[in-house]
C-alpha cells in the first residue's frame, strides 16, 4: 500500500512535523500542574530533563521500528505486526474515545483559558467557548481539507513566536534567581517524592508527545529508512531545548508558587515585565492552539475511516461527503465525543491524566515490540539500529510502565475510565470481526 503515496517529504520537512506535533499547548499549560506536584525549582526542571531523556529513548527505539516498517500507519503498523489485529484496532479505538478526543478537549480548554486573558469570562463561559470552538472547527473540517493547511501554517508561526518572545523577555529582563539545584523534599508535601515525580511526568509526557507522528507518514518520505530516524532524533532535541529554556524563562519571571496556580503561565509571566506583552502572548497562543485543534480534528478521523473501511467499525463512518469529499461522519463522531469529555471531566489536568494513562499503555507496547522484531525479523534489513540497545528501550519501557502504574494508584478515576473504554473496545472488535467474517 505504501507505494501508492507520493514520496515528497524531506528530512527538514519531517523534522518540522516532529517538532510541530510536539510543541503545541502543553508547554503553555502544563507547568502549573507540574510545579504543584514537585514544589521546588530544582525538581521542576529535573522532570522536564527526565521527560526529554525518556522521549529521546523513545525516539531512538521508534526510529528502528520505522526503519523496519517504513510505511504508512506508524504505531498502528508496529502494534499490528507485533501483537495482531485486535491490538491495532484498540489503538484506533483509544484514539477515538481517549487519546485524540481527550487531547482535543484539553486543547479547547487551553484555548478558552488564554482567550480569557483577552476577553474576561467566567469558568462556565470558558467551558461554553471550548465547546463552541470544537463545533465551529468541525464544520470547517467537514467542508474541506484546505482549512487544515491554513491552520497548520498559522499554528506553526504563532507557537514559535510565542516561545521566542517568552524566552527573550525571561532571559533579558527576568529578575528572579531560581534555585536550580534545590531538590529538597518536605514531609509536608503529603506524598512520596517518587509518586509526585510520576504525577508531574503526566504533564511532561503530554507536552513532549507528538514526535512519534513522524512515523505515521513514513510512506510519503524520501529515503524513509534513513530520514525518519534522523528526523525524530533532531525533532526531540529541538523540542527538549525549547522546553528547558522556556521553563527557565518562566522561573526568572514569576515565583514557582504563582506558576503552580496559573492556568495561563506564559502570559502571566510576560505580564510582569510588559503588561501589553501578556495580551500579545495570549493572542499568539490562542492562534497556536486553535491551529492545533484544527489539525487534530482533521487528521485522526482517517484512522476511524480506515477501521470502518476494513469492516471493523460502523459502515457509515467510512462514508465520504458527496460534495466536500471528507469523512464527515468520522469527523462528527469524534467531535461529539470530545464535547462529552469536556462536559464530564471539565478541567485540563483531569483530561490530560485520562489521555496520558492510555497513551502510555500503547507507548509501552509499541516500544516493547522492538524485542519481538529483533527475534522475529532478525535478518531483515535495517538502515538504523537503536543506539544503546537493549538499555535504551528498557529505560523507555520502564518509565512508561511507571507512569501507568503510578497514575492508576494516584489518579484511579481517570485511569479506570480509560481501562473501561479499552475493555469496551475488545467487545466492539469481536462484534465487528465476527460480522465481517460472516460476510
Amino acid at each position: 500500500m505504501s507505494d501508492q503515496f507520493k514520496k515528497q517529504i524531506t528530512l527538514f520537512s519531517l523534522t518540522m512535523i516532529a517538532v510541530g506535533s510536539s510543541i503545541g499547548s502543553g508547554i503553555f499549560s502544563t507547568p502549573g500542574g507540574i510545579a504543584k506536584e514537585v514544589h521546588t525549582e530544582g525538581w521542576t526542571l529535573m522532570v522536564w530533563v527526565l521527560g526529554g531523556l525518556v522521549s529521546l529513548c523513545g525516539a531512538l527505539t521508534f526510529a528502528e521500528l520505522s526503519s523496519l516498517f517504513p510505511r504508512a500507519g506508524g504505531f498502528y503498523v508496529f502494534l499490528k505486526e507485533a501483537y495482531g489485529e485486535m491490538t491495532a484496532f484498540l489503538y484506533g479505538w483509544s484514539m477515538l474515545l481517549v487519546i485524540n478526543t481527550g487531547s482535543l478537549a484539553a486543547l479547547s480548554l487551553v484555548f478558552s483559558y488564554y482567550l480569557s486573558g483577552l476577553i474576561p469570562m467566567s469558568e462556565s463561559v470558558q467551558l461554553l467557548v471550548a465547546i463552541l470552538v470544537i463545533v465551529l472547527l468541525t464544520i470547517m473540517n467537514v467542508m474541506g481539507v484546505k482549512f487544515g493547511g491554513l491552520f497548520a501554517s498559522v499554528f506553526t508561526v504563532a507557537k514559535l513566536i510565542g516561545i521566542a518572545v517568552v524566552v527573550f523577555i525571561g532571559f533579558s529582563y527576568g529578575k528572579a534567581t531560581p534555585q536550580y539545584f534545590d531538590f529538597t523534599w518536605a514531609a509536608s508535601n503529603n506524598m512520596p517524592l517518587l509518586s509526585a515525580v510520576g504525577l508531574a511526568l503526566i504533564g511532561v509526557t503530554f507536552s513532549y508527545g507528538g514526535y512519534q507522528h513522524a512515523t505515521f507518514i513514513a510512506a510519503e518520505v524520501k529515503d524513509a529508512p534513513r530520514v525518519v530516524p534522523r528526523a525524530m532524533l533532531l525533532g526531540i532535541g529541538i523540542v527538549c531545548l525549547a522546553y528547558l529554556t522556556i521553563n527557565v524563562a518562566y522561573l526568572k519571571l514569576i515565583p514557582l508558587e504563582q506558576i503552580a496556580t496559573s492556568k495561563k503561565v506564559a502570559s502571566d509571566a510576560v505580564s510582569t515585565i510588559w503588561q501589553a506583552g501578556g495580551k500579545f502572548i495570549s493572542l499568539t497562543i490562542v492562534l497556536s492552539v486553535l491551529g492545533t485543534i484544527g489539525i487534530y480534528i482533521l487528521t485522526a478521523p482517517r484512522i476511524y475511516f480506515a477501521m470502518a473501511d476494513d469492516g471493523l467499525f460502523f459502515k457509515a463512518i467510512s462514508t465520504i461527503h458527496p460534495t466536500y469529499k471528507t469523512p464527515q461522519y468520522a469527523i462528527i463522531l469524534q467531535s461529539v465525543w470530545t464535547i462529552v469529555l469536556l462536559i464530564f471531566w471539565k478541567t485540563f489536568n483531569n483530561l490530560i491524566t485520562y489521555v496520558v494513562f492510555v497513551d502510555a499503555l500503547f507507548f509501552f507496547m509499541a516500544a516493547a515490540a522492538i524485542f519481538i522484531f529483533r527475534r522475529k525479523h532478525a535478518d531483515a534489513p535495517r538502515n538504523y539500529r537503536t543506539w544503546g540497545y537493549p538499555i535504551t528501550p528498557l529505560i523507555f519501557i520502564a518509565i512508561e510502565g511507571f507512569i501507568v502504574i503510578n497514575t492508576l494508584i494516584e489518579k484511579p478515576l481517570q485511569s479506570v475510565a480509560g481501562l473501561v473504554f479499552l475493555g469496551l473496545g475488545v467487545g466492539v472488535f469481536s462484534y465487528f470481526k465476527a460480522k465481517r467474517d460472516r460476510a
